[in-house]
């Protein structure tokens, strides 16, 4: 047993230095180890996470000792400070998207919000107007929230959009029926980061006399929000996107005109029945400190993050040919870039960027291995799909962080289309658009 061990392994040894003779004899020697910078990696995807703002911490930290109270204890000072604290945060929050404080009800993060908003709304008019609409490029858990209205009898139309990721007014408008409730439209998408016409949507619903969602998590603290400019009914927040903590988040729902929503968590009745459960409000204080901080920085933080994914977009598209950015150009949020690199497969990129955090798609999918649904709903192909790389920068990316991601994405992907065949071919002139490719 112990030869016949032996010699798998002495066999694939064998193969692996093949393998690397055949590669070398192609593009050189070459090793990826040891070229990570020193320290950690630079983080480049802040749509999947943003870090928690120093600030922040510093007002949570004394809700996370001294002031330990139930928020919902009424009986003694312990409580009462920590409700203090609850509803500072709950003016903060409402600020930020010009809302009263009594509209906005604190969830555990913007998939709880998403779930609320839409089986709230459509559990609670599913008599009269079962009907709801959303987009095919909205996040998974509001796709999957309308999965699960259509497994109850509701009637579900997901909206195609168009080549920029944008929906068409005129079939959203054309979908709109005496029986739709709601519809749910994300602002700025979380994979490509185009920005849906939200007021346009919101002055429809309202005509329409049909409830509006937004999914906000990626545009609030980033971009002005106004929930009376978008006439939006109900919007969704998420801690983390917008450097708080992770584990808390809101939803807005507005009272006048009131949205009736059916409860998804059921219990003691906290924040007006709507969502039972204990608050945790030292995330709730953290949150509450973020978009406070946000509303001062939005200004700075926009032109920071503007300038640094300008750099980082027109260098690598003048720099390295056959790439194309996914989404509209100019509908866009600027902190959110999805580039897809023709000709190299996009986890092999990320693989040899191994000193760069950055995403092949959204954190929430990155499990799966099939292409981004988001980038097949815009017409692009699967080949393209799975060479897309999202690159995220935030409040604190630096300028030498995006530099080093723009040397590191030009070294690799002349390294990788150098072992590419197909590169080959197109090098040579062949239209691969051309040939049929046999299947075996």
């Amino acid at each position: 047993m112990h030869g016949l061990r032996q010699t798998a392994a002495t066999r694939l040894a064998r193969s692996a230095r093949l393998f690397s003779t055949a590669v070398e004899s192609k593009v050189g020697t070459y090793d990826i180890s040891g070229q990570a910078l020193p320290g950690r990696a630079v983080y480049l995807d802040a749509q999947a996470t943003t870090p928690l703002d120093p600030r922040v911490l510093d007002a949570m930290l004394p809700h996370m000792t001294g002031n330990y109270g139930n928020p919902h204890s009424k009986s003694h000072a312990y409580g009462w400070e920590a409700a203090e604290c609850v509803e500072v945060a709950r003016k903060q929050v409402a600020d930020l998207i010009g809302a009263d404080s009594k509209e906005v009800v604190f969830t555990s993060g913007a998939t709880e919000s998403n779930n609320m908003a839409v089986k709230g709304v459509g559990r609670f008019y599913r008599e009269k107007k079962p009907h709801v609409i959303t987009l095919v490029t909205e996040h998974k858990c509001v796709l999957d929230s309308c999965r699960q209205l259509q497994t109850e009898g509701h009637e579900v139309t997901y909206l195609p959009v168009q080549a920029n990721g944008l929906v068409d007014l005129a079939r959203l408008e054309a979908a709109i029926t005496d029986k739709t409730s709601l519809v749910s439209v994300m602002a700025v998408n979380n994979e490509i980061g185009v920005l849906q016409p939200v007021e346009e949507i919101g002055r429809l619903c309202r005509a329409k006399k049909v409830f509006f969602h937004c999914d906000a998590a990626q545009a609030i603290g980033k971009l002005p929000v106004n929930v009376d400019a978008w006439n939006c009914d109900l919007l969704s927040i998420s801690g983390h996107k917008v450097y708080g903590p992770k584990g808390i988040g809101a939803l807005y729902v507005r009272r006048k005109p009131r949205v009736r929503l059916e409860p998804v968590i059921n219990g003691g009745g906290q924040e007006r029945g709507l969502r039972s459960g204990t608050l945790a409000h030292p995330l709730v204080a953290g949150l509450g400190a973020a978009c406070a901080i946000a509303a001062e920085e939005m200004g700075r933080d926009a032109e920071h993050v503007g300038r640094l994914s300008l750099k980082l977009r027109d260098t690598l598209l003048s720099r390295i040919p056959n790439i194309q950015i996914n989404g509209d150009v100019q509908q866009r949020y600027q902190g959110n870039l999805n580039i897809s690199f023709a000709y190299v497969e996009g986890e092999s990129l990320i693989m040899a960027l191994k000193d760069i955090a950055i995403s092949s798609g959204s954190a929430c999918t990155s499990d799966s291995l099939e292409p981004s649904y988001v980038l097949r709903a815009l017409g692009v192909e699967e080949d393209m799909a799975h060479t897309s790389i999202r690159f995220g920068i935030g409040r604190f990316t630096t300028e030498q962080e995006v530099d080093h991601a723009i040397n590191m994405c030009i070294k690799h992907v002349e390294r990788l289309r150098e072992m590419s065949p197909l590169w080959e071919m197109v090098q040579d002139g062949v239209d691969l658009s051309k040939i049929q490719w046999s299947q075996h």
